[in-house]
C-alpha cells in the first residue's frame, strides 16, 4: 500500500517531519512521531518488528552520545536546558538528554519509513520528470544501484573459486585476510563497470540537452493526495498539541 504512493510526495512529507523533529523540543512529539512511523511501517507495509528494532540500533547509539553527554559532563545547550526546565521530568540534564535521544530515534524511524516504502528507481525516475534531475545524473545513480548487489556476487564467485582451488568449503563470514584479498578484484571489476557505464551514456547521448522520453513515472493521485493531507493533519495537531 505505501510503497505503490508517490515517492515524491513520500519525500515531502518525510522531510517535513524530519524538520518538525529537529525544531520542536518536545518528547512528547518526538515519541508520537516514532510511533507513527513505526506503527504504519509494521500495520501497512508489513515490516518486521525485528527488522525495525535492528534498523534503529545506530539510531539507539548516536543518540544515546546525546544522552550520556548530557548526563556526565553537562554540555547540553543552552537551548536545550531552556526547553526542559519546563518538562515534567525534574532534572533539566535528563530531560534535555532523553528529548535528544528520542530526537535522533525519531529523525531514524522517519527515514527508515520512507526508505522501506520506497523504490529507488521509482523515486529516480520521478525527480528527473518533475525536478529537472539531468539525465546524466540519473543514469549514473541507476548505475550505482545495480553496481552494488553486483558487487556482492562478484564477491561471492571469487570466494568460491578460491575454496574450490583450495579444495575446502568457503567460510560462512570472510576474514580479515580474505577481505583484504578481495579489494583488488572489486576494485578492477567497479573499474570495468564504470567504464562500461560511461560508453553506454555516450551511446544513449545523455550528454546532449533536448526532449527525452521517461519510461513508467509513478503519477500523482487521490491516494497521494490523501496521504498528504493526512500527514500534513497528523503533523499539525502534533505541533499545536505540545506549543
Amino acid at each position: 500500500m505505501l510503497k505503490a504512493l508517490d515517492p515524491l510526495v513520500k519525500l515531502a512529507v518525510a522531510l517535513s517531519w524530519i524538520a518538525a523533529a529537529v525544531l520542536v523540543f518536545d518528547p512528547r512529539f518526538q515519541l508520537a512521531a516514532i510511533l507513527l512511523a513505526g506503527g504504519a511501517l509494521i500495520l501497512l507495509n508489513r515490516t518486521s518488528p525485528l527488522l525495525l528494532a535492528a534498523l534503529m540500533v545506530p539510531f539507539c547509539l548516536f543518540g544515546l552520545g546525546f544522552l550520556t553527554t548530557s548526563l556526565l559532563f553537562r554540555q547540553e545547550s543552552d537551548f536545550a536546558l531552556k526547553m526542559s526546565a519546563e518538562a515534567l521530568v525534574a532534572s533539566p540534564a535528563f530531560s534535555a538528554g532523553v528529548t535528544l535521544f528520542l530526537r535522533a530515534v525519531a529523525c531514524g524511524m522517519i527515514s527508515v519509513f520512507f526508505a522501506l516504502t520506497t523504490d529507488p528507481g521509482a523515486l529516480v525516475r520521478a525527480l528527473m520528470a518533475r525536478c529537472r534531475l539531468p539525465p546524466r545524473v540519473g543514469y549514473s545513480l541507476f548505475t550505482a544501484m545495480n553496481l552494488v548487489p553486483d558487487l556482492l556476487s562478484e564477491a561471492r564467485r571469487i570466494r568460491l573459486a578460491r575454496a574450490m582451488r583450495r579444495g575446502r568449503p568457503p567460510r560462512r563470514f570472510p576474514g580479515p585476510a580474505e577481505l583484504a584479498g578481495l579489494v583488488i578484484p572489486l576494485l578492477a571489476f567497479a573499474i570495468r563497470r564504470a567504464g562500461r557505464a560511461a560508453i553506454a551514456m555516450e551511446a544513449r547521448g545523455l550528454s546532449k540537452d533536448g526532449p527525452r522520453t521517461i519510461a513508467n513515472v509513478p503519477r500523482f493521485g487521490p491516494a497521494d493526495a490523501l496521504f498528504a493531507i493526512l500527514s500534513c493533519a497528523l503533523l499539525a495537531a502534533g505541533i499545536w498539541f505540545v506549543r
